[in-house]
């Protein structure tokens, strides 16, 4: 087998030469999982590696895998001819790779500023085990500076190699927000950059198995801003979503109705709760500017506006319960939603539960026999949450929570049934329909 070092593009031509490399995608998350589809479609040999069981549980079973059941096929057909495999031991994992990919991205703690104790631990792991001539793609955010900086310098450090001598390195900055309908990496464009040309001819030739849209860049901070720069973009037209949600639910209108009437793309931005997913990048890129005594105003303002979107969620959903003479207090509240933790799922429910309600959580990416411990609200199946529930709360747009039987779950509730829609994925008309008391973001309820 040719050294990745010297990789050309008739080296992997084919997916029969291309079976002869393989790849480890360090980190199960969606960006994770979407590479290692996207590696496996191409031919690789593909080892999954993540310290959660829970996610390399899903992962073996192909279910769940917070992706598009499409790719949920591709990966149970991968797994069962054995082109796809996991593994929790990193080192030995990266020991026996010619590529790899590191899917893990830059924490942001509680005083909104980065934390990158737990990214520096996975760059040792790696480090120590990253053996002569390979290629290292990141594929997550780690901030602006952080992949020439504390990616590059640690791996040289513990490795005791040289990046562009004994071992390649470049950047592909992978942000993909929920409001991207992601089938596959193949259809969409990828940023590949380096400051070694080398590493960046073989990154791209690698990356061009997958795709044929690639960008290429040797300004690294380049690419780490693109990345920044699409979030806080995305994360001010959302904010600005949620402020005129306001106005439409305080004046009787409906906010996805005057969006059908723009019919424009680029203005198509829904009120969301779930605004949290930018939050890392928004304040990534705002602590960047502090650093440089640069002030930016208005991401701080996006993201207020943003994260005061929990509390704003209260307040409808006690609307809700008051328009058929229910209190919060001692309400049961059955929630669709994630079972990860610091979502904004938790959030809600910590808010709601300061409030009095009793609350029950469900959601359908938990595989079979999966530990509740972490969450002692979590419950086992959608019955059992919404069993004798004053309200049912949708808070993700999880492709389950689209096709929910609303006569059977009216059914199981206590009546008058609320239903609380808070990211807009049901219909009003369909659930008043069915006899439900209905509160949405965005969808005015008429005044008297």
């Amino acid at each position: 087998m040719p050294s990745v070092l010297n990789l050309q593009t008739q080296d992997v031509d084919t997916e029969e030469k291309r079976a002869n490399y393989t790849v480890s995608i360090v980190g199960c998350g969606q960006n994770g999982i979407l590479y290692a589809d996207a590696f496996a479609e191409a031919g690789y040999k593909v080892t999954c590696n993540d310290e959660n069981p829970n996610l390399l549980r899903r992962l073996t079973k192909a279910k769940n895998c917070c992706v598009p059941p499409e790719i949920e096929t591709r990966l149970k057909k991968h797994i069962s001819i054995g082109n796809l495999t996991t593994s929790n031991v990193r080192k030995s994992t990266v020991a026996q790779s010619d590529i790899i990919v590191l899917a893990i991205n830059i924490r942001v703690d509680t005083k909104k500023k980065s934390d990158t104790l737990e990214l520096e631990g996975v760059y040792k792991q790696v480090g120590t085990a990253l053996k002569q001539g390979a290629l290292l793609i990141y594929g997550g955010v780690g901030g602006f500076g952080a992949t020439e900086n504390l990616l590059k310098e640690t791996l040289e450090n513990t490795s005791g190699l040289k990046e562009g001598k004994d071992f390649l390195l470049a950047y592909n900055p992978l942000y993909l927000p929920k409001t991207c309908q992601i089938k596959s990496l193949n259809n969409i464009e990828l940023i590949i950059a380096s400051a070694n040309q080398q590493s960046l001819d073989i990154a791209t030739i690698v990356l061009k198995t997958l795709t044929p849209k690639v960008k290429q860049t040797n300004q690294v901070k380049l690419a780490e801003l693109a990345i920044l720069f699409k979030a806080v973009q995305q994360d001010i037209n959302i904010a600005l979503a949620n402020e005129l949600s306001i106005f439409c639910e305080n004046t009787g209108m409906d906010y996805f109705k005057v969006q059908e009437l723009i019919n424009d793309e680029k203005s198509n931005f829904c009120p969301t709760i779930e605004a949290e997913e930018n939050r890392k990048e928004t304040y990534l890129l705002i602590e960047s500017a502090e650093n440089l005594n640069i002030k930016l105003r208005l991401p701080q303002l996006g993201r207020q506006i943003n994260e005061e979107r929990v509390k704003h969620a209260i307040n409808l959903t006690q609307e809700a319960l008051r328009s058929c003479d229910k209190s919060l207090r001692r309400a049961k509240v059955a929630i669709l939603g994630t079972s990860n933790q610091n979502t904004v799922t938790t959030k809600y429910i910590e808010a709601a539960t300061a409030k009095g309600a009793k609350v029950a959580l469900y959601d359908p990416t938990i595989v079979k026999n999966e530990t509740l411990d972490t969450l002692p609200v979590l419950k086992k199946s959608l019955s059992e949450t919404v069993e004798n529930a004053d309200c049912l709360v949708i808070l993700t747009g999880q492709e389950h929570f689209k096709r929910l039987n609303l006569k059977r779950l009216k059914a199981v509730m206590k009546k008058p049934a609320v239903l609380v829609d808070l990211i807009g994925i049901v219909e009003p008309e369909k659930i008043q329909a069915e006899g439900f008391i209905y509160h949405g973001i965005g969808r005015g309820v008429d005044k008297p």
